[in-house]
This record gives structure tokens, sequence and C-alpha cells, in this order.
């Protein structure tokens, strides 16, 4: 057995019907779980107060907006050097769920940052950077969008996903670049002097382990319509040169 055999759309499409069930509950169940915990049994925070369960949501959702990004990259990567159309379905697949992070990491930090630094936005290092990120990603939808031929669409998504690389990379490490800035060093760390307390720290996990199965589960169900619709557009095509 290869990696490489699931490159074969009927093989990917047959394998994925038979996990996709299975990991689309596993998501709903860790989803439930970590923000039932999360929200309604665990403390307020000593100076935060109740406003610090918005980590529940944000820190899951500003990870896997990095590693949706990261696996665009790897599933780009794939296509520039093996030219697997799997590949680049599934980088073309993940891009709205990344998005979708993103506005939520977005979102739920304005609603953290107001009470805690008195302002909804600040042009600190990671947040903007973040910003583009999102940017980039709207950016590699719109083009996917306007080519028509897929594989040309696929070789110049793939060099973008390069270029936004850079931004994913200083989204997660901005902190330790610049000094300024409004934004917490990390939240998670296996260094406890930095890291949450156990109380959060437990909930925390399971809601991130939800947010990975959701993405792999949205991804797996998005890449077989990407699949299909090829094959639609490419019957359609062979009926019209007939």
């Amino acid at each position: 057995m290869s990696i490489w055999e699931y490159a074969n759309p009927v093989k990917f499409i047959r394998t994925t019907d038979v996990v996709l069930p299975w990991i689309s509950v596993a998501a709903v169940l860790c989803l439930v779980t970590g923000l039932v915990w999360g929200f309604f049994f665990t403390p307020d925070d000593y100076r935060q107060g109740s406003t610090v369960k918005i980590f529940y949501l944000h820190v899951p959702a500003a990870m896997m907006a990095i590693n949706a990004w990261a696996m665009m990259l790897v599933a780009s990567l794939v296509w520039i050097v093996r030219r697997h159309h799997v590949s680049a379905l599934a980088a073309r697949a993940a891009a709205p769920v990344g998005a979708t992070f993103t506005v939520i990491a977005l979102a739920t930090g304005a609603l953290w940052g107001q009470p805690m630094w008195g302002t909804w936005w600040a042009w600190d290092p990671r947040l903007t950077s973040f910003l583009v990120l999102f940017l980039f990603y709207l950016g590699y939808m719109a083009l996917w969008a306007a080519i028509e031929n897929d594989d040309t669409a696929a070789d110049l998504t793939s060099i973008l996903c390069l270029v936004g690389s850079v931004f994913a990379i200083l989204s997660r490490y901005a902190v330790l670049f610049w000094n300024q800035g409004l934004h917490q060093g990390a939240s998670l760390s296996l260094d406890k002097q930095e890291n949450v307390s156990d109380v959060f720290w437990y909930p925390a996990l399971v809601c991130i382990a939800g947010f990975v199965l959701l993405f792999v589960a949205l991804v797996f169900l998005r890449t077989q319509t990407e699949i299909r619709a090829r094959r639609s557009r490419a019957l359609l095509a062979r009926e019209r040169q007939a």
C-alpha cells in the first residue's frame, strides 16, 4: 500500500466515503464536549472574568486557520512535483474552510480584545499578518474561480500558496519576531510557566481535536465535490466536441 494510491480519484472517494461518517461523528462529539465543558464547567479567570472562555473558540480557530494553509502548501507542492489532481483539488477544497476559520479567529479575537485591550482592533504584528493571511485566502479562491483551465489554475494557485505561506508563518510566530504589540504569547505551551492552567487546558485540547476533525471532514467532503465537479466539466467538454 502506498499513499500515492489515493491520488486516484475513485480510490480517494471510496476510502473517504468509509471514514467520513466516523470522522464527522467524532468531530461533533469533541466540539460539543469541549465547548460545553469549557463554557459551563470551568471557572472565570481572576483577571479576565468570563471573557476568557472565548479562548475555546479563538485559539482552535486560529490554529486551524494557519494549519489549513500549511495543508494547502503541502498539497500544492505535491501538485507541482507529482501532478496529482486530487492534491490540487484538496488544496482548493481546503481554502474556504481555512478562510472561515480565519474569520472566526479575527471575530472572536476582536470580541476578546475589546474588554482586555480597550479596542476592537490594533495594528499588532500578529493581527496584521493574520488579516493579510485572510486576504491571501480570498485571493487564492478568486484565482481558482477566474481561470477556466483547471491545470493552469492549479499551477498559479500553487505559486500563490507558496508566497502566502510567509504570512502563515508570520501569523504563528509574529509575537516572537517582534516584541511590540498587544497580542499575548502562546496560551498553549509545553512551558508550564507560560501555559494556561490545567482547568482550561484539558477542555481546550478537546476543542482543538474537534476543530481538527471538523477540518478533515469538511476537506474530505469538499474534495469529493471538487472531483465530481471536475469530472462533470470533462464530460461536458467531450459532449461539446462530439
